[in-house]
């Protein structure tokens, strides 16, 4: 099952950090947490990983708009997005929301889905 979109980019690995949550502020997106799995493997398990990122994102209305129709939604916020390094190529990845209504059969969900799926796909086509 596809459960996100990606895009390989000619940026370097900062650069499309910077980009995409330059790109992610436009469509009302703020970023709630960076998880740095290079340096975490590093220091917790002293392994030496490829950069890679995930970045939590959040539409606050969005967020707001979803839980409102169902509370169990917080478990697959906020959106993440992955930026990595593979083969001399920075990647980026991001979750689609429509895959929530696979697991929650609610038609206002489906219609949030919708709409964050819209504009991450704005944000990853910018990149």
């Amino acid at each position: 099952m596809q459960f996100g979109f990606s895009k390989i980019t000619d940026y370097s690995f900062e650069q499309a950090i910077e980009k995409i949550t330059e790109e992610l502020k436009k469509e009302g997106f703020g970023i709630l947490s960076s998880i740095d799995f290079k340096d975490t493997f590093n220091k917790k398990l002293s392994v030496d990983y490829k950069k890679y990122i995930v970045l939590g994102a959040c539409n606050p209305p969005l967020a707001h708009k979803a839980l409102q129709a169902d509370e169990e939604v917080g478990l697959f916020l906020p959106c993440n997005i992955a930026v990595y390094e593979k083969d001399g190529k920075t990647n980026i990845s991001v979750f689609d929301p429509i895959f929530i209504t696979t697991v929650i059969d609610n038609p206002q969900i489906k219609s949030v889905a919708e709409e964050v799926k819209k504009k991450l796909a704005r944000v990853l086509e910018t990149v």
